[in-house]
């Protein structure tokens, strides 16, 4: 079964450019090309369409907007594929629900691998997400959460707050003398605590207290 795909941008050569990447795999099927975030957001209310690639900038609608839309009224996955890394729309484009973030100068199979993970239910943040949250710190030990933390026991208030400070699971666990299972345990509790989807959204949501 082919995964299908649009892809949403202004500039016309990137567009076609990765259409004609994404065409020479066989899994999948690039359904449409279309110019901006209200196009993207009309052609996937009126389509079935696995997996959206949208750019941030875009006219009339940008990616971060659509995102939001097209999570609300379809079943298609948005994937944010930019040259831009900017902080606000990184945190932005995850608390709309995005499911994955990638920089545009990343390899074709990387991009594929990515497009893959995200249909198969799984959510895509480059490192370079966490870092640049972290980057508004100024240092780690200065991290200060804005949750009502009575909804959570101490151990996954410690774990939220770790992972706000950017920990891996492995790190998680090393730090607190627990497996990696039970560090995966409880970042489940969490997330059905919070109704979030993945552990970025948990690391924003510690760091501002709002879950969109």
């Amino acid at each position: 079964m082919s995964i299908k795909l649009i892809i949403a941008d202004d500039n016309s050569f990137i567009r076609e450019g990765l259409k004609i990447i994404l065409t020479s795999y066989d899994e999948f099927e690039v359904l449409d090309t279309v110019n901006d975030g209200q196009e993207a957001v009309e052609y996937c209310t009126d389509h079935d369409v696995d997996i959206a690639l949208l750019d941030v900038r875009m006219p009339n609608l940008n990616g971060v907007e659509a995102t939001k839309l097209i999570t609300e009224q379809t079943n298609t996955k948005p994937i944010i594929l930019t040259t831009f890394d900017d902080d606000e729309y990184i945190v932005d484009a995850v608390k709309n629900g995005a499911k994955g973030y990638l920089l545009k100068n990343n390899d074709p199979e990387r991009i594929r691998d990515a497009i893959k993970s995200v249909y198969n239910g799984n959510s895509i943040l480059q490192d370079i997400i966490l870092e640049k949250i972290k980057g508004n710190l100024q240092e780690k030990e200065e991290v200060k959460t804005k949750i009502d933390t009575s909804k959570f026991t101490e151990r996954e208030r410690d774990i939220m707050a770790l992972i706000a400070k950017g920990y891996s699971n492995k790190e998680i666990s090393k730090q607190l003398f627990i497996s990696d299972g039970t560090v995966a345990n409880y970042i489940s509790s969490i997330l059905g605590k919070t109704g979030l989807e993945h552990r970025t959204q948990i690391a924003i949501y510690y760091l501002t207290g709002k879950v969109n």
